[in-house]
């Protein structure tokens, strides 16, 4: 195959080939390296690329294979890395000037897990300061640009890591969600990206293990490698409590292959969102009119649902008040504006409207669970827009992080449920669109099955950003 052709390879399929001693790692690891050595400068994917350690990794894997040793299920499938995952030697900043020369002794687990498959690290993808907004752009790195059109944003906060996969500098990222953040940048990016459920990934980023909602997750350009990826990263660790519940996986026996018959699948058109443009909304319609021309039951349900937003942004601010709040004082304006400005607005809660929004909260996660006595799946738009502009982290206190740019993503952090981003077509500004699937507690896999089959009938895979 051409160069290009293996940048834009299935992580599956190129496991297998190399699996079958048809493709070499470190021809691989290689071209991809390449790719981002030339392409990079555009995109800005990378806060930190690992080019010397990567083709040291290649050779091992090649030699494993010559070697006839057991191999993983990644083996020698190159991965980014999003900036806020410890990695052990390799500089992890967060985004951030506070932490411009971290650089940690351990690897997080998740870094663990997918060395243990044979997954290469290729380098760490960038992120806005401690993933605090919904693009992708920081004081340090600078701006992430969506690889489809190099003057829009790339979402965020994983927005090198889905900019990285789009733009074929390797299949597969690794990416935290914590209001949306795998979400809006599969969305804008035109990749998959699955928010698990709560505890099915360990994330030890949080500091409050009890209160958390952020999750870690795949971000690929197909839903197989998002299968996959998944396989190797869930499983239980004792710093993560979510995890040690052995939540049981949930099987939808009717979802079999693409048909659909007796799946109820419930539309929500708005949340807590005002707008939504009308090329987003014709893509999301055919979409469901094509599942439904597979048997599914499509209903729009939702319309009366309280999605409490305020509740969301107070739980949201207090956490970057609380957390972030004690840089401001040394680091004062090298933070970004947009950070400090959600500083202030955490800082003038109460401990009761703190408290307020936590039963707001658990009022949220009751009324999404109705939902589903209803329906299989809940489906929505991913982003009400296709990519805004892309600024620099100076001039980003748009409105749009404020105006329902992850209006339908936010609220299934907070009641944990599974969610995934996945390709519904274009825009007619030529940018991707993308449908957001929503299942029950423990129903991953489901919801990746579904993803599957829009996948199958309106498939975006075959298609590259301009100039790859």
């Amino acid at each position: 195959m051409s160069h290009n052709d293996l940048l834009f390879v299935p992580a599956t399929r190129a496991a297998a080939l190399i699996r079958a001693k048809e493709l070499s790692p470190v021809e691989y690891v290689d071209a991809v390296l390449d790719a981002i050595d030339t392409g990079d400068a555009d995109v800005n994917a990378f806060a930190t690329v690992t080019a010397e350690s990567a083709r040291a990794a290649a050779r091992r894997a090649e030699q494993a294979v010559i070697d006839g040793a057991e191999l993983g299920p990644l083996h020698g499938v190159p991965v980014n890395i999003k900036d806020l995952f410890a990695t052990a030697g390799v500089r992890t900043a967060y985004g951030s000037v506070v932490y411009a020369d971290n650089v940690p002794d351990h690897d997080d687990v998740l870094v663990q897990r997918l060395d243990s498959a044979g997954a290469i690290m290729v380098g760490k993808s960038t992120t806005p300061e401690f993933g605090h907004k919904g693009v992708t752009d920081s004081p340090v790195f600078g701006v992430t640009r969506n690889p489809w059109d190099l003057s829009r944003a790339a979402g965020g906060s994983s927005g090198g890591a889905a900019a990285a996969v789009a733009a074929g500098f390797g299949p597969l990222g690794l990416g935290t969600d914590g209001a949306g953040s795998i979400r809006i940048p599969a969305g804008a990016c035109g990749v998959v990206g699955l928010k698990p459920t709560t505890g099915a990934v360990p994330y030890e980023q949080a500091s409050d293990v009890f209160a958390n909602y952020a999750a870690a997750g795949p971000l690929t350009r197909t839903v197989a490698d998002a299968a996959l990826m998944m396989e190797c990263l869930t499983g239980p660790t004792p710093i993560d409590p979510w995890t040690l519940g052995g939540g049981r996986p949930r099987r939808l026996p009717q979802l079999t292959g693409n048909d659909l018959s007796g799946v109820r699948i419930g539309y929500v058109p708005r949340m807590a969102n005002t707008s939504v443009a009308e090329d987003v909304q014709d893509r999301t319609a055919a979409t469901l009119a094509a599942l439904a021309d597979l048997g599914a039951q499509v209903d729009e349900v939702g319309s009366g649902l309280d999605w409490s937003p305020e509740a969301a942004r107070v739980l949201y601010f207090a956490h970057q008040f609380v957390a972030y709040g004690p840089f401001r004082d040394e680091y004062g304006d090298r933070l970004d504006p947009t950070l400090i400005d959600f500083i202030e607005k955490g800082s003038v809660y109460t401990v009761r409207d703190y408290r307020l929004a936590g039963l707001a909260r658990s009022a949220l996660y009751r009324s999404v669970q109705a939902l589903f006595e209803q329906v299989d799946f809940l489906v929505t738009p991913t982003l009400p827009t296709t990519a805004p502009a892309a600024v620099d982290s100076a001039d980003s206190r748009e409105p749009r992080l404020m105006n329902g740019w992850n209006a339908y993503l936010y609220p299934f952090n907070l009641t944990g449920h599974p969610a995934a981003s996945v390709p519904s077509g274009f825009g007619d500004d030529g940018l991707p669109t993308g449908l957001q699937i929503v299942g029950p507690w423990w129903a991953d896999a489901d919801v990746l099955r579904l993803g599957a089959v829009v996948e199958s009938v309106r498939p975006w895979a075959q298609h590259r950003p301009p100039a790859r």
